[in-house]
């Protein structure tokens, strides 16, 4: 219905021999179903061949096997070649949801919400850039963006940007390509000329995207961002400067804009030195009621 398998299919042409008998879009396909219903590997194919009938011909595990290393040879081609396919697919599944589109109503009042987050990944043997972990594990730290849906809906992936277990929390670089990749997810009509993005497009992330570098770019591209800070170590201090009546302010629920009971939101901004951070950016705390336990 969204035409994801024949964008795939000319994609990827050129990758697949003409006489081929698998495609390397069928193939990308079946995997992607099989971790869908919970394979880990590509012998996982299997609990597609059982069904030939709703998933057609699926290939073996070896063929699986030789065609990802055809496709590993020029990763990065493919994988925009993946990429450009996905967006057209999603562009068309929008436009086919009507009313219920991500982008109807979207305003800077009420943006497309990015949420950025990294995740480990455990491994239990030497794979190909696998590296110990910060929490002392071993495996990989992706980096992913979904687009959040809100309560009534799921997260929608749209980058992923695959890293080693040692790779670092708060780097900018890596934030900054994320976000361009996810950004290229969405329908060209959202971004402004050039590809920049636009107010109705909101970067969310937590602490670890807090940085300096990331920030800049982010209103250098004119997106809108919500991400942790991290206070100084005098916090205590410009606390108690500001009035304990006047300042706090009943925080919302961010769904439905109810009050949010027991917790409080102020403004520390005129508090700090931004200097060094981008002009007219905010600094807001919250303090709520300690969690049981």
């Amino acid at each position: 219905a969204t035409g994801l398998a024949s964008s795939l299919r000319e994609a990827l042409a050129p990758w697949t021999k003409p006489l081929a008998e698998h495609h390397a879009a069928k193939v990308l396909l079946d995997l992607a179903l099989t971790l869908a219903i919970g394979g880990e590997r590509a012998s996982d194919t299997d609990l597609l061949r059982c069904e030939p009938g709703l998933f057609g011909d699926v290939a073996s595990a070896p063929t699986i096997s030789r065609m990802i290393t055809t496709l590993a040879q020029d990763a990065p081609t493919v994988i925009e070649a993946i990429s450009k396919a996905r967006r057209a697919a999603r562009e068309r599944a929008w436009a086919l949801a009507g009313d219920h589109s991500p982008t109807v109503g979207a305003s800077v009042k009420s943006p497309l919400v990015i949420d950025l987050d990294a995740t480990l990944i455990n491994v239990h043997s030497e794979k190909e850039q696998a590296a110990p972990t910060f929490k002392r594990g071993f495996g990989y730290h992706p980096l992913c963006a979904f687009l959040d849906h809100g309560s009534e809906g799921t997260g929608e992936p749209l980058a992923i940007q695959l890293r080693p277990g040692n790779a670092g929390s708060n780097t900018a670089a890596d934030h900054i390509t994320v976000t361009r990749q996810a950004l290229a997810q969405l329908p060209a009509g959202l971004l402004a000329r050039g590809g920049r993005g636009s107010k109705k497009i909101l970067i969310r992330t937590d602490g670890a995207g807090g940085t300096k570098d990331f920030l800049a770019w982010l209103q250098w591209q004119r997106l809108a961002y919500s991400v942790g800070f991290t206070l100084p170590a005098s916090t205590p201090d410009l606390l108690e400067r500001i009035d304990e009546e006047k300042a706090w302010t009943p925080a919302y629920d961010s769904e439905d804009e109810g009050i949010r009971e027991g917790t409080w939101v102020a403004e520390l901004t005129g508090l700090l030195d931004l200097a060094a951070w981008p002009a007219g950016m905010r600094v807001i705390v919250r303090k709520e009621r300690p969690h049981p336990g």
